[in-house]
């Protein structure tokens, strides 16, 4: 009965004050006067009610402010039975321009608040009497640049006070694309005396579109640690303070393509500071030999385009020289806040047959935008040798006798062949030399028709219309894939180029282990653990694989050819 009794009393009680308390008064202030250009300040709305965070209208405050965040705090208390509550809204406040600015009466359910003058100053005037505990300073590596002209951008964020917590918008630009290069650099540094810790951050900023612009810089926004007023001691700094700081706003005028520029099909449009091409080969040598790949190596330098902008690098080749393009390889450097990119691309060519090659120019137009001027980088023409392989099998019909061959193929016919007369020689008492002969002859003509089908049969599996060395392309492939240190491509060629050593008479391998088991070379055996030990070895992801060694292997069993136990068969396990 006493609880409840109690408790009757409590929601009278509560009931009375909340009828007897209501909104009275709304007051505001500010927590620095003067304030610096592009410096924060903190207005503090307070309403002695318990009102909802949308009554206040901050709408009045963006003619002269920028309003960074508004945080909304609530409070009640009592004592002795009466209840008190508050309402504060703490509204972060960037000035749009410098001079004598007003803040003006805020409302809330018809009560406002009272007008407030600031004070805006530049930085270093002589008004201001201390220096910015956190300012920002950006520079672009130039404000004249043409379409599509990749242009830098650097944010230095200087922060003089003890920073709690902090972040930077991205910078904004109308029409154009903006990606940051590489990560923050962090150094420190002195300013007028005054130590900062300052924080480096650099983008890259193409435009798309031509005209003037104007480029918003980025703005921070953090938490800092401020002299509490009721504390003291080593518990001074226990309170946090909002702020917000604003960079200056840039201007960029963008060119558009210049009119004499040849754009077409085959220029596109590229302005750049410098624009380079060169070649590097290997092997490093004047002359090469059929079959061998050749690696050409070319390598396009541009300063001032992103990797996205590098062209296309096309090789052409004439008749008889094959040229395989490999996926090319870009990155990109900020240098003395200049963005230089690469591109490398490598091209494998195999000639097919022996002779002199002429390998046309390769050329790129681009924009000089230091003379402004057209201009091309050209890797001129040249003229490679190809030589014959003497390591390449041989198969040429000029092995065949062609008198021999017509003797065989040419009937015996006394009619109609010219001969001289011989005088027979008759053999009276030793007539059964003439059987001899006859049978001589007879097993001699039987063999040479064997020996010429034989070796019809193997022109036949190595076809070559011109007589010279054939190219086998699955050997051609492994030695590139060696040369690359491919270790899966080259392991997955390994059976095709054994298959295409066999004679015709025996039967195609289908697996690794029966191709390591017909070649029964110890070198070549070791060496395929090797690549296998890489490629499913625990180790496998940390290990590097170099081709060289099984490069010198496949050639040595490819130029000498498998030599196959004749009374040997291979079967296929049925397991």
């Amino acid at each position: 009965m006493v609880k409840i009794i109690f408790k009757l009393l409590a929601l009278t009680t509560l009931c009375l004050s909340q009828a007897a308390y209501a909104l009275t008064s709304v007051t505001a202030s500010i927590d620095n006067n003067p304030v610096m250009s592009n410096e924060s300040i903190v207005l503090t709305v307070v309403a002695d009610d318990s009102v909802d965070r949308d009554d206040l209208d901050t709408s009045p405050l963006l003619t002269d402010f920028i309003v960074a965040r508004t945080e909304v705090s609530s409070q009640t208390s009592m004592v002795n039975f009466k209840t008190s509550r508050t309402t504060r809204w703490q509204i972060v406040l960037i000035p749009r321009n410098r001079g004598d600015l007003t803040i003006p009466p805020l409302n809330i359910d018809g009560h406002y608040s009272q007008a407030i003058n600031v004070e805006v100053i530049e930085q270093g005037s002589t008004g201001s009497a201390k220096q910015q505990d956190i300012f920002i300073s950006a520079e672009l590596s130039s404000n004249d640049v043409y379409v599509q002209q990749l242009v830098t951008l650097t944010i230095k964020l200087h922060v003089g006070v003890q920073l709690q917590r902090g972040s930077l918008t991205e910078p904004n630009l109308t029409g154009a694309t903006i990606e940051q290069i590489g990560k923050d650099q962090e150094t420190d540094g002195i300013v007028n005396g005054k130590r900062y810790r300052i924080i480096e951050r650099t983008y890259a900023i193409t435009p798309e579109q031509s005209g003037e612009f104007t480029l918003d810089t980025p703005m921070f926004s953090g938490d800092i640690m401020v002299q509490s007023k009721r504390r003291s001691g080593f518990l001074s700094f226990g309170e946090t303070k909002p702020v917000n700081v604003l960079g200056d706003k840039l201007t960029l005028k963008v060119r558009p393509i210049p009119e004499n520029y040849p754009l077409d099909a085959n220029n596109s449009w590229l302005p750049s500071e410098l624009l380079t091409l060169h070649q590097e080969w290997q092997p490093d040598a004047t002359e090469f030999k059929v079959g061998e790949p050749i690696t050409r190596t070319v390598t396009l330098t541009a300063a001032g385009l992103g990797k996205a902008q590098l062209p296309k690098i096309i090789m052409n080749a004439p008749v008889g020289l094959k040229v395989y393009p490999d996926q090319a390889e870009t990155h990109a450097n900020l240098t003395k806040e200049r963005l230089i990119s690469q591109k490398r691309q490598n091209f494998a060519l195999v000639a097919s047959h022996a002779g002199e090659y002429i390998l046309p120019k390769i050329t790129i137009a681009w924009w000089n935008t230091v003379t402004n001027k057209f201009q091309q980088a050209v890797l001129p023409q040249q003229t490679i040798t190809v030589k014959e392989n003497p390591n390449a099998p041989q198969t040429s019909a000029g092995n065949i006798n062609p008198v021999s061959q017509g003797d065989i193929n040419t009937p015996l016919n006394n009619s109609q062949t010219t001969a001289p007369t011989v005088e027979p020689i008759i053999i009276e008492k030793v007539s059964y030399l003439q059987w001899v002969f006859l049978a001589l002859w007879l097993f001699t003509a039987i063999a040479w028709i064997l020996h010429v089908n034989i070796l019809k049969r193997s022109v036949k599996a190595r076809p070559n219309s011109n007589g010279t060395a054939s190219v086998n392309n699955h050997y051609l492939a492994l030695m590139a894939a060696c040369k690359k240190n491919n270790a899966e491509q080259a392991l997955s060629l390994i059976v095709p180029w054994s298959n295409s050593l066999l004679s015709a008479d025996i039967a195609e391998n289908v697996t690794l282990s029966a191709t390591v088991e017909l070649i029964n070379d110890s070198a070549f055996t070791c060496e395929i653990n090797v690549v296998q030990q890489h490629l499913y070895g625990k180790d496998s992801a940390k290990a590097s694989w170099l081709g060289s060694n099984l490069l010198k292997i496949i050639q040595r069993i490819n130029t000498a050819g498998l030599e196959t136990n004749k009374n040997s068969t291979f079967t296929l396990n049925p397991s």
